[in-house]
């Protein structure tokens, strides 16, 4: 009798949410919602959406789409009815808009992974004081006079250790990771953050999979990854909370700390809710930037005209060097010390120019969610109240109507005055009350990093790799690599 009634019940369920995908079908296309299908019960569209973003060319997906309905569309994705935005003026519309009309809304994967206390899930005057908080750590003046030094420090450690063969998307990552580490707790790389970073991969695995926690699925193991590293980051808060404590006891008063954890203290907030703080801020910290410093190294040796402009050698692919000529100049100037100062920084044009390329092609941040707390009426469509809405970043970013040869790679469009740059048309790093905290020391990092490399090293790849999109962008084989170290004068 109980097989029957758990069958009898599935059944149920099953018919009811048919029932409401249908009801919400029908909208699809009337009453001003846009146009579009909800694809299968349950499965919805996800499917199809995860096969192409798995490939090497996940366009597919929103162009057959946009061209049968429009800009905006409906689907059915990770468990519910969902519209995507593919024009620039709409996703401008609903970035700017955050907490009036629209709300930060996730699917419950990449919620229940983050914390509820993450800064993304934030919302009111919360998320406003607390961004602006993780802003104050992140802004130019503070990586000038606290942050620089170690962001090139650990940047150097790294790649003297490098051997003969690397797998530079891993070792972007240890990098990043590091570097996010000591910015937030102030601690240097060791057995414990690569036993986090470790975690961490696992954790991110799970980002944009279904939801079921059944132990053998990729969201079950991202789950207790998430348990680990959350354990790892409490021991670290209650033994800094301690070491406070101590400094108290002893009358001296408390040594300033420039990191977030410190910061975090002072605003009295619990253990758990710096945990998952913490948690979330790790992840925007190196994964993003990391694969950003993969890819721009890839992009420039796949590139021939990158090739000839940026000095190579040889013009041959393979066995390549890439000298950037301002890169040049810059070594040239520190003959009397080999460390960047911030000056060095900030005369990297091209740099820049590379950097914005690799942003607006590989769209590392494909959009972001956000649910609609009122009918809102865009552009001759109406959004209803509590439907979610995607603004997809990639798909402006890689519009032919926007971008000359839109999906090739041509960092030299960014020389000129290129409308890309407007607001709301080139969004890396989103906008409005969401900008991305950390987008200025994102950039540092990468030139940085790029510095060193081009004047440190020649390289070739190993082997032939490919970019794939799911659950994050990433080459499929890490990008291998092989290095042989410059001479000490470069020619």
């Amino acid at each position: 009798m109980e097989d029957l009634f758990v069958v009898a019940l599935s059944v149920s369920l099953y018919v009811l949410f048919w029932l409401y995908v249908k009801g919400k079908n029908r909208r699809c296309g009337k009453d001003g919602v846009p146009p579009g299908s909800l694809g299968l019960p349950l499965l919805g569209e996800t499917l199809k959406l995860i096969s192409a973003y798995k490939s090497s060319n996940p366009e597919p997906f929103i162009d057959e789409r946009r061209a049968r309905y429009g800009n905006l569309f409906t689907t059915h994705v990770f468990g519910e009815a969902t519209i995507f935005s593919t024009d620039a003026e709409v996703n401008r519309f609903i970035l700017q808009n955050e907490g009036k009309l629209f709300m930060g809304d996730y699917p419950s994967s990449i919620s229940n992974l983050l914390g509820r206390h993450s800064l993304v899930l934030m919302k009111g005057s919360l998320h406003k004081r607390m961004h602006s908080l993780t802003m104050s750590f992140a802004n130019s003046s503070i990586i000038k006079d606290h942050l620089f030094f170690h962001i090139e420090r650990l940047v150097r450690l790294n790649l003297d250790s490098w051997g003969d063969t690397v797998l530079l998307q891993d070792e972007t990552k240890k990098i990043t990771f590091d570097i996010a580490v000591k910015q937030m707790m102030g601690l240097e790389p060791g057995e414990w953050t690569e036993k986090l970073r470790k975690e961490y991969l696992l954790l991110i695995e799970g980002f944009f999979s279904l939801p079921v926690p059944l132990f053998f699925t990729t969201y079950a193991r991202a789950l207790k990854a998430r348990s680990r590293a959350a354990d790892a980051l409490r021991a670290t808060v209650k033994q800094r909370k301690g070491v406070r404590g101590e400094e108290a006891e002893e009358g001296d008063g408390q040594r300033r700390r420039n990191d977030m954890m410190e910061a975090l203290l002072r605003e009295g907030l619990s253990d758990e809710e710096i945990v998952d703080f913490l948690l979330a801020l790790l992840v925007a910290g190196y994964e993003t930037t990391s694969t950003i410093m993969t890819l721009a190294v890839k992009f420039i040796s796949h590139n021939p005209r990158a090739l000839s402009q940026l000095k190579v050698d040889t013009p041959r692919l393979c066995a390549c060097m890439l000298l950037v000529e301002e890169h040049e100049e810059i070594r040239r100037r520190r003959q009397d010390s080999e460390a960047l100062a911030w000056s060095d920084y900030k005369s990297m044009p091209f740099t820049q120019c590379v950097i914005n390329e690799t942003l607006r092609v590989a769209n590392i941040i494909g959009g972001v969610f956000r649910r609609a707390v009122t009918d809102v009426h865009v552009k001759g469509h109406t959004i209803p109240k509590g439907w979610k809405v995607f603004a997809s970043f990639r798909a402006v970013h890689l519009d032919h109507q926007l971008y000359e040869d839109a999906r090739t790679f041509n960092p030299w469009r960014w020389q000129s005055d290129h409308k890309g740059i407007q607001a709301g048309i080139f969004t890396p790093f989103g906008g409005g009350p969401r900008l991305c905290p950390g987008h200025e020391l994102a950039r540092v990092e990468i030139s940085v990093f790029l510095h060193h490399l081009v004047t440190t090293f020649r390289w070739e790849e190993a082997e032939e790799d490919k970019l794939v999109f799911f659950p994050t962008t990433r080459t499929l084989k890490r990008y291998p690599i092989k290095v042989s170290r410059r001479n000490s004068e470069l020619s």
